[in-house]
């Protein structure tokens, strides 16, 4: 059976590629290609953050009893990355775009999923495999429908 870590842990690596792109793309200076698949990449992170603070942070907090733990952590660490995405989208968006305000806002927001994705890998989704393994069953197709990406 799928563990929510495997699932969500591919989820993360399905937005890093597509994140990959738009930072190539702003790099070769095709700041409407850029621009696109960062939208693209936002809207993915969104419905990532959306399913696990409206499904599977809640279900682990009332199961184990957490809630001012490691999911609190991820939901503040959340608003810093929504501000962040936004920041970039808008340099994307000016005129010829702003590669520069890009590049700024694209590597603070790489460091920061990337240390926020290694504790959800590493603690937080194992301590959801832990805690929720009876009802992962029902919460991983939840997910994935959450999930889908609705560009594709």
């Amino acid at each position: 059976m799928t563990r929510i870590r495997h699932f969500m842990a591919q989820d993360h690596l399905h937005c890093d590629a597509i994140f990959e792109r738009a930072g190539r793309l702003a790099a070769e200076r095709d700041w409407d290609g850029a621009a696109t698949e960062f939208a693209q990449f936002r809207s993915l992170v969104l419905q990532h953050f959306d399913a696990e603070e409206t499904l599977l942070f809640p279900a682990f907090e009332e199961k184990s009893g957490m809630r001012m733990g490691p999911t609190q952590v991820m939901r503040g660490e959340h608003v810093q990355m929504r501000q962040l995405m936004d920041a970039a989208s808008a340099a994307l968006l000016q005129g010829e775009g702003d590669g520069e305000e890009y590049s700024g806002h694209a590597e603070t927001l790489l460091i920061m999923m990337q240390q926020h994705n290694l504790k959800e890998e590493n603690v937080l989704y194992p301590l959801c495999d832990q805690h929720l393994s009876d009802q992962a069953s029902t919460l991983l197709p939840r997910l994935q429908e959450m999930l889908t990406d609705k560009a594709n």
